[in-house]
């Protein structure tokens, strides 16, 4: 993957809630998406070569909320849960062999989700933050899980939708030595954190680790976007990942969307000019949109 962000741009997936969704499954549930991995395995594959087919090259996996504590609170056990965590990368893997199967013939990648404290918790607070925990007492939730979905042997770990400085500091420490690139994005309100803290400062703290290969955004508006790649960029010097959500709004409480979309095609043009070089989208952004991304981005 190195090899491709320094020639050009790569372009990621989609939602896979809002996909899932769309093929009639249930999502209302503290697993979300990773509720499937242990009942509907073959709908995430689906999902995946949706994506793929659509024009993305990168299939973030449905362990975004897949961890120990999670699991165990529907009374999965340690060794079924570690079992669902490398099946959600098998799965993205199966895809792309279907995917080359069908005629794909550009490298298709596989990105392990790794979602924050906030999202195992499911009550809208990986949209907060500032959970009332150490760095040390987030590293030990976070290593485990880095450690099962690293010997899955991913291409790269997604540490994403990160909302505060402090939890990105613990996921740094936890993923170093594990033997697989990374990448740190954050959820963003404006030109900060979710937990408030500037994303100079934030950026500022993957600059120097080397498991990190690129550093940026995610599920936040479009319109946050611009100036997060352009500071991201300059902070750290590394490749800029940027994949936001359609703009809609979610509602923890009610466990829905509200609000209009923002997400356009034609603002991808701008953040790669700013220095993304991983450009997709989060939720409520489907494969029809990933399609768009992907013929800007390469006929651009």
């Amino acid at each position: 993957m190195d090899e491709a962000l320094a020639a050009g741009t790569v372009v990621l997936d989609g939602g896979m809630s809002n996909q899932l969704e769309s093929a009639g499954y249930d999502l209302g549930d503290e697993l979300w998406s990773a509720r499937l991995l242990a009942e509907h395995p073959e709908a995430v594959t689906e999902a995946h070569l949706a994506y793929f087919e659509a024009g993305a090259d990168v299939a973030i996996t449905a362990s975004y909320q897949a961890t120990f504590e999670g699991f165990a609170h529907r009374g999965i056990g340690r060794e079924r849960a570690a079992e669902l965590m490398t099946l959600s990368v098998e799965l993205a893997r199966e895809a792309a062999r279907r995917a080359y199967a069908g005629g794909v013939t550009r490298p298709l990648w596989t990105a392990a989700s790794a979602g924050p404290y906030g999202a195992m918790l499911a009550d809208g607070s990986e949209y907060r933050g500032r959970y009332g925990l150490s760095v040390d007492e987030l590293e030990r939730f976070h290593r485990p899980r880095l450690e099962q979905l690293a010997a899955a042997d991913p291409d790269v770990l997604a540490l994403e939708t990160v909302p505060d400085a402090d939890e990105a500091a613990a996921l740094l420490r936890a993923v170093r030595g594990l033997g697989v690139p990374a990448w740190l994005s954050y959820t963003v309100d404006g030109g900060r954190t979710r937990a408030g803290q500037p994303l100079e400062e934030a950026f500022a703290l993957a600059a120097d680790t080397d498991e990190v290969i690129a550093v940026g955004v995610n599920c936040c508006a479009p319109g946050d976007v611009d100036a997060a790649v352009a500071t991201a960029a300059r902070v750290t010097g590394k490749p800029v990942v940027v994949y936001p959500n359609s703009g809609e709004a979610w509602d923890a409480e009610a466990r829905a969307w509200r609000g209009r979309s923002t997400f356009t095609a034609a603002q991808v043009g701008g953040w790669r000019s700013a220095g993304a070089r991983l450009v997709g989208g989060c939720c409520r952004v489907g494969p029809e949109a990933i399609a768009s991304i992907a013929k800007t981005l390469r006929t651009g």
